[in-house]
């Protein structure tokens, strides 16, 4: 069923296609925060999770060195928030979100069933639960349930974390459990989101401008279908 759904649908792009393309190194930084935040800009997921490696990548810059020097400027001109939350000094993984749409995940019951499960005191406290979620990491650990985190489906989540009796279905972006409809429709409207910012910068759109009035212009619902804009 996987490979039904993925042989039909168009490569994912990546920031290969894209490397090199933007001389200023603010622009060339703000391109792949916005290719690799696509879904998040567009209200589809509340947050992504970057690792930035400490290295000569393929646009011919070190993107850990960019984020050092134009970190802050560049995520201060749209509408997500960055979080890093460990530096292991090859790699440096940040969580980019949207703090309102965040804030309305974590307000959930069933996510707050899940996180109280996993030890966090305070679930529906973003903070609280983002400095829970960083100290993990920080402590050596990778918690599963930072799913939760970045939307994923919670049968998915606890499906993963084996909190449940949910057969693996098929593997998308993230492993999916049990019906995998509703997966593999959220998985879909990702990689549209990812399409749509890929043309956007294939055309030379100011990768600053990608960034602004992301998310905060069309919010997560609560429950039931996600669509991108046209």
């Amino acid at each position: 069923m996987a490979a039904h759904h993925s042989s039909q649908k168009p490569a994912r792009p990546g920031w290969n296609l894209f490397a090199g393309k933007f001389d200023d190194p603010r622009e060339c930084l703000a391109a792949f925060v916005a290719l690799e935040t696509a879904e998040v800009l567009r209200g589809v997921k509340p947050a992504n999770l970057l690792n930035i490696t400490n290295r000569r990548g393929v646009c011919g810059r070190n993107l850990y060195q960019l984020w050092r020097q134009y970190g802050s400027e560049v995520v201060g001109t749209g509408g997500l928030e960055a979080l890093e939350l460990v530096d292991r000094h090859d790699s440096l993984l940040v969580l980019f979100y949207d703090p309102v749409a965040l804030a309305v995940l974590l307000a959930r019951k069933g996510v707050a069933a899940i996180l109280t499960k996993a030890g966090y005191g305070k679930p529906a406290d973003t903070a609280a639960s983002l400095a829970e979620l960083q100290c993990r990491l920080q402590a050596g650990g990778f918690p599963h349930e930072i799913g939760v985190f970045l939307g994923y489906p919670l049968k998915d989540v606890v499906g993963f974390m084996g909190w449940a009796r949910l057969p693996f279905t098929c593997q998308g972006p993230w492993k999916i459990y049990g019906d995998p409809a509703s997966s593999l429709e959220l998985a879909n409207s990702c990689r549209e989101c990812r399409l749509s910012m890929a043309r956007r910068l294939a055309r030379s759109t100011d990768p600053l401008l990608c960034l602004r009035g992301g998310g905060r212009t069309h919010r997560l619902k609560a429950h039931g279908k996600r669509h991108p804009h046209p």
